[in-house]
């Protein structure tokens, strides 16, 4: 993520962000089973439900966090926040989700371009924002 930090030319909060999500205590629990790139272009879709999850590659055991990332993948505050309240997921487990999933924002629109991956670069753009709408 440092590499990516340095590289960025956006919204200089972002190293701080991070440092936050560092601090946060280290996961505690027993290992769980991750998917490891969980958001909506790996998510079957029907009827307006998640029917079924591809794309196991980067599946592994460990951080919870790990798959809490996608709340800020969800494209709006209304629906971060309702996963937050469905999901009982303590503190320290919310801030280091938020920071993996700054470190996959910041790696998106660092590393591509609205020319040579429009969707990747826009969606880190959507997930910044979100991000940053929860700011404390």
């Amino acid at each position: 993520m440092q590499g990516w930090l340095a590289e960025y030319d956006g919204d200089p909060a972002a190293a701080g962000e991070w440092g936050r999500a560092l601090a946060a205590p280290a996961w505690g629990g027993p290992p769980v089973w991750h998917h490891g790139d969980l958001d909506m272009r790996n998510w079957l879709v029907r009827d307006g439900r998640i029917t079924g999850v591809i794309d196991w590659g980067t599946m592994g055991v460990g951080d919870p966090a790990c798959d809490v990332m996608v709340a800020w993948k969800l494209h709006s505050a209304e629906a971060r926040d309702a996963f937050r309240e469905a999901l009982p997921t303590d503190d320290a487990t919310w801030e280091r989700a938020r920071g993996w999933a700054l470190s996959q924002a910041i790696g998106a629109v660092t590393y591509y371009t609205p020319q040579n991956n429009p969707s990747l670069y826009h969606e880190g753009q959507a997930w910044l924002a979100l991000l940053r709408s929860e700011r404390r």
